[in-house]
């Protein structure tokens, strides 16, 4: 076993007096669904309902006791790290500083305070991770206080590895597959680098966030390299830039191990988990879900461990996330119409609509010096199929429409 290993199983007893192993448990709908064994390891249920709790505590835990008069621990999160530091800032009595983003959802910044108490201080800035990251090491320079990375440090990694230990108990084999969301890169380093060294028949897959692969940019480049932009919508895995340690631990892995997840598809997969399962999951926590139907027929007969990595899901979010979907799964659409101003053309277009068709949205300015007015128009159907039919209506109608339901500026700007 390699010294990496023996480090993980000793963070693993470590975090026993915390909390308990984290349930694997096998899912019969998606086991059905994919003709395999499909385990769920259950991350969204730690006591800050994500993993980031386990390297939060053994970097805070191993700082302690290399120096036991490190009281002030400072940190960079959007959410999830933060609230692990906090709730191990209180367990040792110590100080934290949190910097936190301020796009972070409100949710998990109440959160991270219930979770820290008075032990805590949560500074907001900086609109994107990067931004906010720079201004904490600033200021953990100045105070003097020692800095507990997200994902860029060893001991972080540490303690993530402990999510392979419980994994490889908790089966009582080598699953045949792992697959692991990735932001910054620390918990596939650390689930990795155990199971390889105890489990080296397992096979792995990694998924990013399609707005954030920092990962397939680093294979690409053989380096880690910052992205222009991020869509910060998987708030929980979109980093411009993998951790510099992680990828060194990480640079075995093959172009074609790493997937990309589109932002609207992963909304499906979170709904589906909610109204199937009842299970709550944040955008980065249905990663490694939301990629099981590309490796379907990979999959078949095998056993797949799937990391469902947080929960704090802010239910705020709910109608942006079903929004996202129904427009993924070509269930909604939004269009530009230009209406004839005369009479019964407005009657003319409903009538074109089929029975499971529902105007979600509708905006119509009419301009007397004008042939035509400008409609905005929402559509919401059952069966994606249904706007063939009604496109080819307006096309045979001479209807002049515009489908803007891609188009992302317009989109932004008036949906």
């Amino acid at each position: 076993m390699t010294q990496f290993a023996l480090a993980a199983l000793a963070a693993t007893r470590a975090l026993r007096t915390l909390f308990e192993p984290t349930p694997l448990q096998r899912n019969d709908f998606l086991s059905k669904r994919y003709g395999a064994e499909i385990w769920l390891k259950r991350e969204d249920l730690t006591p800050v309902r994500s993993y980031k709790l386990r390297g939060a505590f053994t970097a805070m835990r191993k700082r302690r006791e290399a120096n036991p008069d490190a009281t002030h621990f400072v940190a960079a999160s959007a959410g999830n790290h933060a609230q692990g530091m906090a709730f191990a800032c209180r367990h040792f009595g110590v100080k934290g500083t949190i910097f936190m983003p301020v796009t972070t959802p409100q949710q998990k910044i109440d959160k991270t305070r219930v979770f820290g108490g008075e032990a805590v201080e949560i500074v907001l800035t900086g609109d994107y991770f990067d931004q906010t990251l720079a201004a904490s090491q600033e200021f953990c320079q100045s105070a003097g206080a020692h800095f507990l990375s997200p994902f860029d440090d060893a001991d972080v990694i540490e303690g993530q590895a402990s999510v392979g230990v419980e994994i490889l108990d908790q089966l009582g084999r080598a699953p045949d597959l792992v697959i692991l969301p990735v932001g910054g890169g620390g918990l596939a380093a650390g689930v990795t680098g155990y199971l390889r060294a105890t489990a080296p028949q397992t096979d792995f897959r990694f998924v990013e966030p399609l707005g954030g692969a920092s990962l397939s940019a680093a294979i690409e480049a053989g380096a880690p390299v910052t992205l222009k932009q991020v869509n910060s919508f998987v708030d929980g895995a979109a980093v411009a830039r993998i951790g510099a340690l992680p990828f060194e631990r990480l640079n075995w892995i093959k172009p074609e191990q790493v997937l990309l997840s589109p932002e609207d598809r992963i909304c499906i997969s979170m709904l589906e988990m909610l109204n199937h399962e009842g299970v709550v999951l944040e955008p980065a926590g249905a990663l490694a879900l939301d990629v099981l139907p590309e490796l379907a027929e990979q999959i078949k007969g095998k056993t797949v461990v799937c990391l469902t990595s947080g929960g704090n899901f802010d239910f705020e979010r709910l109608p942006e996330v079903k929004e996202r979907a129904q427009r993924f799964s070509g269930l909604k659409k939004y269009f530009i119409l230009r209406m004839p101003q005369r009479p019964g053309a407005l009657r003319e277009f409903l009538s074109m609509l089929g029975p499971d068709d529902d105007i979600a949205r509708f905006e119509y300015l009419k301009k007397s010096a004008r042939n035509f007015g400008s409609v905005l128009i929402g559509i919401e159907t059952k069966e994606a199929s249904a706007f063939d039919a009604l496109t080819r209506q307006l096309d045979a109608a001479g209807f002049d429409y515009r489908d803007i339901t891609d188009d992302s500026a317009l989109a932004e700007f008036l949906i």
